[in-house]
């Protein structure tokens, strides 16, 4: 069982490799990446809670999903303390169950590209907006690795700021693993 009351830099390694299942879908996460709550500057909770970031602030084991440029839901799970607003971003997975309902979801696309990148990862698990609120237990499993994984650790993506810090985490070598980009910004 992984330990969701630790902060999101030191939970966020744990969890590649881990089997997330929802909405008949399971993936074994290959990329995540830690944002520390209202002390980190790349956080959606580093301006505090707001309405739409709610769910981010509740207690570890929470689903906080967002719209990404106005097209993709991106999940992260909730860590750290209840208030914290820490989450660990859940950027790519590999499916291991539910393949007719990802390709469902993801029409024409290559099995290994099914849920690379976190909008691509939210469209295989089937969330929408609705979804941010929902707890661990409730439709949401969350099970640890079964073996060891290679980490491998660099920047985080697509973020202004805090970018350089190395709390991007993925399983080595994986080709569902999504491609670095600094951000355009």
């Amino acid at each position: 069982m992984l330990d969701l009351s630790l902060d999101a830099v030191d939970l966020a390694p744990l969890l590649v490799g881990a089997r997330l299942t929802d909405s008949g879908v399971t993936l074994m996460l290959t990329e995540v990446e830690a944002y520390a709550g209202s002390a980190d500057p790349a956080a959606h909770a580093f301006p505090g809670p707001r309405p739409r970031t709610r769910h981010l602030f509740g207690p570890p084991g929470t689903l906080y999903c967002y719209l990404s440029y106005g097209i993709h839901i991106c999940g992260n799970l909730v860590c750290g303390v209840a208030g914290g607003g820490s989450a660990v971003l859940l950027r790519a997975g590999r499916v291991v169950a539910g393949f007719d309902r990802a390709r469902s979801r993801r029409p024409g696309v290559a099995d290994v590209a099914l849920a690379r990148g976190p909008g691509n990862l939210g469209r295989v698990m089937g969330w929408t907006l609705a979804d941010s609120g929902r707890r661990l237990g409730d439709r949401l499993e969350l099970e640890g690795p079964e073996g060891p994984v290679v980490i491998a650790c660099g920047p985080r993506v697509g973020v202004t700021v805090a970018h350089a810090r190395p709390w991007r985490f993925w399983a080595g070598g994986d080709p569902t693993v999504s491609a670095y980009r600094l951000s355009p910004r």
